[in-house]
């Protein structure tokens, strides 16, 4: 069981590599790493890191170094994993909506492509034919899990090739001549409900039985696995999936005559719980309605709670054990950017340390330069010591590639 960070440690992070930073704890990464491996142990497994929560480049090479594989959506992901050190037979590039030149860069790569249009995979089998194996992405149109804007199992999601046009699949693949040797899904984020997964496993066991794919080595199954967010959340059990899963891939590889790996794409699962994110507050401001905590961020830094409504968790590192008191936190940018609405926290006052929860997925990577403020630091905690992964924006970055004409 890890040490998590301590409130202390944090405020010293805050005084030495100064806010708002970003703080990811390795030791919870491996954590969560080793449950899922432990949970899936009963059936060949592989575990692809996805990454586009979080790319710095030492937590995939972090993540590499506990054996996980990696999952691309683009190809300068691709990029970063083999820079990481990934061997080409361990990434899997699912892109959406590229040109097709970035999965003919994809081939040159040698990576495993996955493919979630029927265009692309026509266009793909008269340029390959069978020369290189790929994995199809179904939209099972099973809706699960998370805010309406990051479900992808709707019949809607621009995700994935429908459940409903096999037959058209199929006849590109025979006609073509691609080689198949994976089937993949995903229906979104937050999924708490194993019912879920077991549906999608089950349809591509019923694409598996009636569709000419004879030669799959593995299905996908993406992942969404929920993560607590709030106190009072309870994530994904694990454990139940992977009994459940087990038992059913060992029941039908009897029937479809060979072994099937199970893959799965977490991102939000291993890294999430390992971030925190640290702000200082700049002012309190009442007015006749509400109690403003204005803090040295905003969604320039953390866009998550404005795009999705997300819930971060928020605590006072400096009066932890305070009165308790009802603030909205919001940010100082020069536009609508609050993080929380009538949360209640610790009593604040200028100057304090405030400290979200769970900022490991999905938070710097959204970050930006929206009005000409430098992005955050980011921190990781590994082996007992604080080491500084990404340096805190300069002006001179505002600055970097822009070409001066005038």
């Amino acid at each position: 069981m890890y040490e998590p960070i301590t409130d202390a440690q944090l405020l010293e992070v805050a005084e030495r590599f100064g806010t708002p930073t970003y703080v990811y704890h390795a030791e919870k990464i491996a954590e969560q790493y080793n449950r899922l491996k432990q949970a899936f142990s009963g059936h060949p497994t592989r575990i692809f890191y996805a990454c586009k929560a979080l790319t710095n480049i030492n937590i995939l090479k972090y993540l590499k170094g506990l054996g996980s594989s990696i999952d691309c959506v683009s190809i300068g992901e691709v990029q970063l994993a083999l820079r990481a050190g990934y061997d080409k037979n361990d990434i899997l590039f699912t892109p959406n909506c590229v040109d097709f030149d970035e999965i003919v860069e994809g081939t040159k790569l040698g990576v495993n492509i996955n493919i979630d249009n029927i265009s692309i995979l026509e266009k793909f089998g008269h340029e390959f034919g069978s020369s290189y194996p790929i994995c199809i992405r179904i939209n099972p149109h099973i809706e699960a899990g998370g805010n309406y804007k990051i479900s992808t199992g709707h019949v809607d999601s621009k995700f994935g090739i429908s459940y409903y046009q096999m037959r058209h699949i199929e006849r590109v693949v025979k006609a073509t001549g691609l080689q198949v040797k994976g089937l993949h899904m995903h229906t979104g984020s937050e999924i708490k409900d194993v019912s879920v997964f077991m549906r999608g496993l089950e349809i591509m066991f019923e694409i598996a039985r009636e569709s000419h794919f004879k030669t799959l080595e593995y299905l996908d199954l993406g992942s969404g696995f929920k993560v607590p967010y709030k106190d009072d959340e309870i994530g994904t059990d694990v454990e139940d999936l992977g009994k459940q899963l087990t038992n059913a891939v060992r029941e039908f590889e009897k029937e479809y005559g060979r072994s099937l790996e199970i893959w799965f794409e977490p991102g939000k699962f291993l890294v999430s719980e390992a971030g925190s994110f640290i702000v200082k507050t700049n002012v309190i401001k009442q007015t006749p309605a509400t109690v403003f905590v204005g803090v040295d961020s905003g969604f320039n830094h953390l866009i998550r709670p404005m795009f999705y409504e997300s819930y971060h968790k928020i605590t006072n590192l400096n009066n932890p054990n305070g009165t308790k008191r009802i603030y909205t936190v919001v940010g100082n940018i020069c536009e609508t950017d609050t993080f929380a609405w009538d949360r209640v926290i610790s009593e604040v006052h200028e100057g304090d340390v405030l400290r979200f929860h769970n900022a490991g997925a999905y938070c710097f990577m959204m970050s930006s330069n929206f009005n000409s403020r430098m992005k955050p630091a980011e921190v990781l905690f590994i082996d007992g010591e604080f080491k500084e992964i990404r340096k805190r924006d300069e002006f001179e970055d505002l600055l970097h590639n822009q070409v001066e004409v005038l």
